[in-house]
């Protein structure tokens, strides 16, 4: 495989932002990189430090700092909601652009790159589409040509507007569902079997020669036991060599890492480890939807800073493992947190019981926390030999 260090977006992205962002040494102004974005500072590297945007937060006119650091502080933006497909088609046939355009016109004034999320995902489908294949007026013969013609349509709609697609998204169980052992799950798998993955690629490469399709997935941070039957990482990994042997056109595999402070997560090396092994099938890789939770307990809700502070330390020490571990592997080609404050997270609304949050790099005010901080100086304070510039592969046919 021929690899080419830039796409185009990539480039327009890491110039502008680049001259947007870095101020100019003086002999009374010296080189400060710790006032420098994340962008500015990932861009360094040819990495693309990115957020998830929540488009009711960013047209909301009485909140503007949301909007402002959306535009300043990241490289590449993704859409939270509005590219999904309940989004898009909530009605057979008549498709809502609007918000998912002004996003991407949003990522294009501001000279961003643009994450597409997401084509395929057994969760927020449109009503009219899983009734129907319910209540049998949709056969599974049509449901295939629904799906294609659904990819088609929005992959051509942003054609040359999207550097990395998720094409298809969270297709792989978990041990613990039923059965335990590791399978394709979902209403996709369900109706059509495991070949709609690749059928999903095929269509989307179609429909954009020039964009990056990746398959999206989260507890794929690290391998654990190595058995396909229990251990995610390793499916994953077994799936996409499968698939590329078959010449299906993935180009790479993002890792969405939520993780939880109050778990055993990975160290940097177990992390980097993984990022390596997915390298040597010749796909990028790319961190997806970044964010680390924290249990509520009532003494953390009262702000008992003994029971806060420890976890803002494990918070930033699992954000600093994952931008670590992709600054040491040069098929990672960006880092995105799932939201940047806690002021707009999904977390608090998902996970109530027992509660949690505390899942992002600014509170609730847009001050910045000790997480943001580490990822900073991961940034400023990597380099060669070990830190070099990304290489992103070129889109495969």
């Amino acid at each position: 495989m021929k690899l080419r260090q830039w796409s185009t977006v990539g480039l327009v992205a890491v110039a502008t932002v680049a001259t947007l962002n870095t101020v100019p040494a003086t002999a009374s102004r010296p080189y400060d990189p710790t006032t420098q974005s994340l962008a500015t500072l990932g861009l360094r590297h040819g990495l693309h430090v990115g957020t998830a945007v929540n488009m009711d937060a960013l047209n909301d006119a009485s909140d503007p700092q949301y909007r402002k650091l959306v535009s300043s502080e990241f490289a590449s933006v993704t859409a939270e909601n509005v590219m999904k497909w309940e989004s898009l088609e909530p009605t057979r046939g008549t498709y809502n652009w609007a918000p998912a355009d002004q996003f991407v016109d949003f990522a294009k004034r501001n000279r961003q790159s643009v994450r597409g999320h997401v084509l395929v995902w057994h969760n927020q489908l449109p009503a009219w589409l899983t009734s129907g294949v319910a209540d049998g007026s949709i056969s599974k013969q049509e449901l295939r040509e629904l799906l294609r013609k659904h990819i088609t349509t929005v992959v051509n709609r942003y054609k040359g507007k999207i550097w990395q697609w998720d094409v298809v998204n969270e297709a792989v169980s978990d041990p613990w569902d039923t059965p335990s052992t590791l399978h394709y799950k979902g209403f996709w798998a369900q109706n059509l079997g495991p070949g709609y993955i690749a059928d999903a690629f095929r269509w989307a490469r179609a429909a954009d020669p020039k964009a990056l399709l990746f398959y999206n997935d989260y507890n794929i941070e690290a391998f654990g036991s190595g058995n396909p039957a229990d251990d995610k990482t390793q499916f994953v990994y077994d799936m996409t060599k499968s698939l590329r042997a078959q010449g299906v056109p993935i180009d790479g595999v993002g890792s969405q890492g939520h993780l939880g402070t109050q778990y055993g997560n990975f160290d940097t090396l177990q992390v980097t480890a993984a990022l390596k092994k997915f390298s040597g099938l010749g796909v990028a890789t790319a961190f997806t939807e970044v964010d680390v939770r924290s249990q509520l307990t009532e003494a953390v809700q009262a702000g008992n800073s003994e029971e806060i502070n420890p976890r803002l330390q494990a918070s930033a020490a699992n954000f600093s493992v994952l931008m670590k571990a992709c600054l040491a592997v040069r098929s990672c080609l960006s880092y995105t947190v799932w939201g940047f404050s806690d002021k707009y997270s999904w977390v608090p609304g998902w996970f109530s019981d027992p509660p949690e949050g505390l899942a992002t790099i600014y509170d609730e005010n847009y001050q910045p926390k000790r997480a943001y901080q580490e990822l900073k100086s991961d940034l400023i304070f990597a380099g060669p030999p070990y830190v070099l510039p990304r290489i992103a592969p070129k889109p495969r046919r």
